[in-house]
C-alpha cells in the first residue's frame, strides 16, 4: 500500500472502536484528518458523537462535517481519543506535535479514557528521536531557553511559517524544534523539560498510548498497551 493508503487504512480500522454516544477526542494532522472524515460519514449515517478537537483546524474540518463539537468547559471526561504521531516506538511512547497542535492534543489525550493513536508504517521507528521533538514556549521566555535547550544537548530550531515570520500556535505561543538525536531516556528527557519555566509543552507521550494501529504493506497491524 502507499502511505495514503496505510492512513487510510488505520483510520478506517480506528473508528470501528468508536459508539454511539462517545465523546471523541478529534487529533490533528495528516491522518487523523482522515479519520475525521470517516467519522463525519458515519454522522451522516445516523452516529452520534460529540468531538473534542485538538486544534482550530480540526474544529473547523468537523463543523463542516456536521460532527457536533463541544470544549473542555462542556465536558468532564472523554471516552476515547483518536490521533496520529509523528513516532512511535515498541513500547508505545510518541513523538508528536509536527503540526504544531501537541499541547491541545496532549490535554485532550490526559482526559481520555482511552487513546488510539494512528499512522503509516514509516512512523514505527525502534527508538524515538529521528523527529525533532517539537518543544512548545512562552514568547517571552524563548531567547533564554534556546541555549537552555543546547545545554540538554539538543539543536533547537525556532519553527518558522510559511511567511518566514514565527510559527505561533493555536494558543500563541512559540516552538523550538529539538534535534536530541536517539533518545535514551524518553521518560527522564520528558520530565526535565516539564520542570523547565518557561516551556509551556513538548511533545514526548509517554503512556498516553493504549492502542496503536499501524497501516503496513499487508494491513493494519494492531497492538495494545497496559497502563
Amino acid at each position: 500500500m502507499t502511505e495514503d493508503e496505510q492512513k487510510q487504512a488505520a483510520a478506517k480500522k480506528a473508528v470501528e472502536y468508536v459508539e454511539d454516544g462517545m465523546i471523541v477526542g478529534l487529533g490533528t494532522g495528516s491522518c487523523a484528518a482522515r479519520m475525521v472524515d470517516l467519522l463525519g460519514m458515519k454522522v451522516r449515517h445516523g452516529l452520534y458523537i460529540t468531538g473534542v478537537p485538538t486544534s482550530e483546524a480540526t474544529a473547523a474540518q468537523a463543523r463542516a462535517l456536521g460532527i457536533p463539537i463541544a470544549s473542555l468547559d462542556e465536558v468532564s471526561v472523554i471516552d476515547l481519543t483518536i490521533d496520529g504521531t509523528d513516532e512511535v516506538d515498541p513500547e508505545g511512547r510518541l513523538i508528536k506535535g509536527g503540526g504544531g497542535a501537541h499541547l491541545r492534543e496532549k490535554i485532550v489525550a490526559s482526559l481520555s479514557d482511552r487513546m488510539i493513536v494512528i499512522a503509516e508504517s514509516k512512523k514505527r521507528v525502534p527508538q524515538l528521536g529521528a523527529f525533532k521533538l517539537p518543544v512548545e514556549v512562552v514568547r517571552f521566555a524563548a531567547p533564554a531557553l534556546q541555549p537552555k535547550l543546547e545545554a540538554l544537548g539538543s539543536t533547537p530550531a525556532l519553527r518558522l511559517a510559511k511567511d518566514g515570520a514565527p510559527f505561533v500556535t493555536d494558543e500563541g505561543n512559540y516552538i523550538f524544534d529539538c534535534d536530541f538525536g536517539k533518545i535514551d531516556d524518553p521518560s527522564d528527557l520528558a520530565l526535565t523539560l516539564s520542570t523547565m519555566p518557561g516551556i509551556v509543552e513538548h511533545g514526548l507521550f509517554i503512556g498516553y498510548a493504549d492502542i496503536v494501529i499501524i497501516g503496513t504493506d499487508d494491513g493494519v497491524e494492531v497492538t495494545t498497551f497496559e497502563g
